[in-house]
């Protein structure tokens, strides 16, 4: 785009900016709509709508003139700005409906400079007896004269002509200002504040007015031929907002003292009765309304041809002929015609006073963006964001919140609508280009800065009491990722909502260069397994020369989501022993930083079908028996089990059968666990029985079978014990520091 767009410009100064702003905010609203406004409303009610107005431009000048003293601002004005921050999918999806907003506001101030011929149709049909009924005989003709103008001689003549216009306008002004009439004389001066209800309503007659402040941004999209756009676009679009605000309070002034009510709301050119000269208010029209026409049709073109130079348009020989410029100045010339294709086809309409809705729809979409941008900017604490020119976030972000307000009070249907178009267009543009990235770098900038700040909230609040609240915070260190994903999915259905889980591949080996890249390499692939798998697991790696200094590593790692962690998952292939003795031999080490720890042993069957979780619950290790069924429960949670069932089966005493299921039905039933009575199943043993041969048998067709373990059998049995069960599938050892509570 840099090459297509910046090879020749005009190299234009403050000034154009200013006057392009100024010209369409003072234009055809002003002079056609602003008595009726006063008349309707009254002095209150016209400076509460002025006011209004102003809160949504005056931040969207200052977020301009923010963003644009940060960045190097090309052609394409509002559209390059926030195609550059929010992406090129949302940047060309409001940046399309944005030139179709400039190219229609074309055609509307060329229907509204037709208005200006009310003043001479009497003369006409007088002198020559010619009644002139339709305005079109007024606005063809001046369209097709401003494109000839624009596509033969281009911003330059533009400029030239908007000096002139200007002049006028500001005659005109004058003009206004130092006229009196027979009202203003005998006006009552206590009556300037009296409250008028309007019968249209208030937001009616804002949305009446409300194009009048649209202006304000005018001059931004001659970006690309100016010399120094940081510094001429917040001086001229900031000055132009604010002049524009205080002249249109001193005419609501000048209007409530120089006319009646009915005068006010009957006559829309009420003006030229106030003005010391009469004509020269359709005279200050025709240049308010032709230099807002000029300046819209200056802008639309540059905007459309920054898309096309951004290769937006899901065609390359359209991008193409509309990013195309002349040789001397690079003028849009292509992007021209079409334009006056839009803007020859609205006026062949006559009437676009419905279409002014939508146009304001898109206008304040831009606002609303550009808003978003310099509030969000304001958190994401990106270190190259350096703007020269600080507007306040509060501010900005006001202006977006108005922006979305006002759109649905001025007209719901239509900010439905403008908002669906923006999605469609969208969604076409990324499903048409795959290479465009759709979010930029500042959504990722706040997302981090309010993590950090969360985090930090997290660790100075008060912690929930562990025994009442507690809930699995799970650290997984495991070297075989690749081979079993065992591990992963357990760790994957623990995080899914009820608990907090990271999973560490451990990568044995020195830290250098090389073990680095092979580190980050597998993370990635982590991070596509868990994208694939939809999973909720924080991922991370380690390298570490052996498996004890890793385990060391691993347990000093933080809590995620401001939760400590309180458990350890290791796992280990049934029939090998090398990584789980490491396991086992650093248990006082987990131990004594207050982890739960969990030992899973895979089979070669895996999950099974995940229909059954058999939980264990063995006289010699009963402290683990509420961890061990709040684990099948959390497991249960996770839509791959959502067809499966916990069965509960507790080895006791024969005396002691109907004392334990009643015991384990009640507590199931005051914690709401999702376990029937009848999958509680009481099995008496006695000396003589086998209980590892007992679960073999018992659970050989459960999914994931569920044992506990103690520090007891570990110094008794040591590893023994987790090799055992070679009749079943997957199964968990769970080991607590601390009896659970099922509330």
């Amino acid at each position: 785009m840099e090459n297509k767009l910046q090879s020749v410009k005009a190299n234009f100064g403050t000034l154009p900016v200013f006057l392009t702003a100024i010209s369409t905010i003072l234009g055809a609203v002003m002079f056609l709509r602003f008595g009726y406004a006063v008349g309707e409303v009254g002095f209150l009610g016209t400076l509460l709508i002025i006011i209004i107005g102003h809160l949504v431009t005056i931040p969207t000048a200052m977020a301009l003139a923010e963003i644009a003293t940060n960045q190097k601002v090309e052609g394409g004005g509002e559209y390059f700005i926030i195609s550059r921050s929010f992406g090129l999918n949302i940047g060309s999806s409001i940046g399309l409906a944005l030139y179709l907003s400039q190219a229609i506001s074309v055609a509307f101030y060329i229907i509204a400079f037709a208005e200006s011929f009310e003043a001479i149709k009497p003369w006409i049909a007088n002198e020559f007896g010619y009644e002139i009924y339709d305005n079109r005989l007024f606005s063809i003709p001046a369209l097709l004269l401003l494109i000839w103008l624009m596509t033969t001689k281009g911003a330059d003549l533009g400029m030239k002509a908007l000096y002139v216009v200007v002049a006028i306008l500001f005659i005109s002004l004058v003009m206004f200002f130092l006229g009196s009439t027979d009202f203003s004389n005998t006006y009552d001066s206590s009556l300037l504040f009296k409250n008028i209800d309007s019968e249209k309503g208030f937001f009616f007659v804002f949305a009446i007015i409300f194009p009048a402040f649209t202006g304000m941004t005018a001059g931004v999209g001659l970006s690309g031929d100016l010399k120094d756009p940081k510094k001429s676009i917040p001086m001229g679009t900031l000055a132009a907002t604010i002049i524009g605000m205080i002249i249109y309070v001193f005419i609501a002034l000048k209007l409530v003292y120089s006319a009646s009510t009915t005068d006010l709301i009957t006559d829309q050119l009420i003006m030229s009765k106030i003005a010391l000269w009469g004509p020269i208010i359709p005279l200050g029209l025709a240049a308010a309304t032709i230099s807002s026409a000029l300046g819209s049709f200056m802008v639309a073109p540059r905007t459309l041809q920054a898309i096309g130079a951004d290769n937006v348009i899901p065609n390359k020989k359209v991008n193409d002929f509309v990013s195309k410029g002349t040789d001397k100045n690079n003028e849009p010339r292509n992007a021209t015609i079409i334009t006056s294709v839009i803007a020859l086809t609205f006026v062949l309409m006559g009437d676009v006073n419905a279409v002014a809705e939508v146009i304001s729809m898109f206008f304040m979409v831009t606002y609303g963006s550009l808003c978003l941008i310099s509030f969000m900017q304001h958190f994401a604490a990106d270190p190259s964001y350096r703007p020269s020119f600080k507007s306040k976030w509060y501010l900005s972000l006001l202006g977006a919140v108005l922006c979305v307000y006002l759109m649905f009070k001025i007209n719901a249907v239509y900010a439905v609508a403008s908002i669906l178009l923006m999605v469609g267009i969208y969604f076409y543009i990324t499903f048409n280009n795959e290479n465009k990235k759709g979010m930029a770098n500042i959504f990722q900038g706040v997302i981090h800065q309010f993590n950090r700040n969360l985090q930090v909230f997290l660790q100075k609040s008060e912690k929930e009491i562990s025994d009442d609240y507690w809930r699995p915070g799970v650290i997984c260190l495991n070297k075989d990722s690749f081979e079993r994903l065992a591990a992963f999915d357990m760790m994957k259905w623990i995080s899914n909502r009820y608990g907090f889980g990271t999973y560490i591949h451990f990568e044995q080996g020195y830290f250098s260069k090389v073990t680095k890249q092979i580190a980050d390499q597998k993370l990635n692939k982590l991070i596509e397994m868990a994208n694939n798998t939809k999973s909720n697991v924080f991922l991370e790696t380690i390298i570490s020369p052996s498996n004890t200094n890793a385990i060391v590593q691993a347990i000093q790692q933080p809590g995620i989501s401001g939760h400590d962690n309180n458990m350890m998952l290791f796992e280990f292939k049934k029939g090998t022993t090398e990584w789980l003795t490491d396991v086992i031999d650093n248990y006082n080490l987990i131990a004594s930083a207050n982890y739960d720890l969990c030992i899973l042993g895979s089979s070669d069957r895996n999950f099974g079908y995940r229909n059954e979780i058999h939980v264990w619950i063995k006289k010699e290790d009963y402290e683990n028996a509420n961890l061990m069924i709040l684990l099948s429960y959390i497991i249960l949670g996770h839509p791959d089990w959502k067809k499966a069932e916990i069965k509960i089966f507790a080895a006791v005493d024969k005396s002691n059968l109907d004392k334990e299921k009643e015991s384990l039905i009640q507590l199931t039933t005051t914690g709401r666990l999702p376990i029937s009575p009848n999958n509680i199943i009481v099995l008496p043993i006695d000396e003589n029985v086998d209980k590892v041969e007992l679960i073999n048998e018992t659970s050989k067709l459960a999914d994931l079978t569920i044992l506990g373990f103690h520090e007891s059998s570990i110094k008794t049995k040591n590893i023994d014990q987790f090799n055992k069960y070679n009749g079943i599938g997957n199964v968990l050892f769970v080991n607590t520091l601390k009896n659970k509570m099922i509330k």
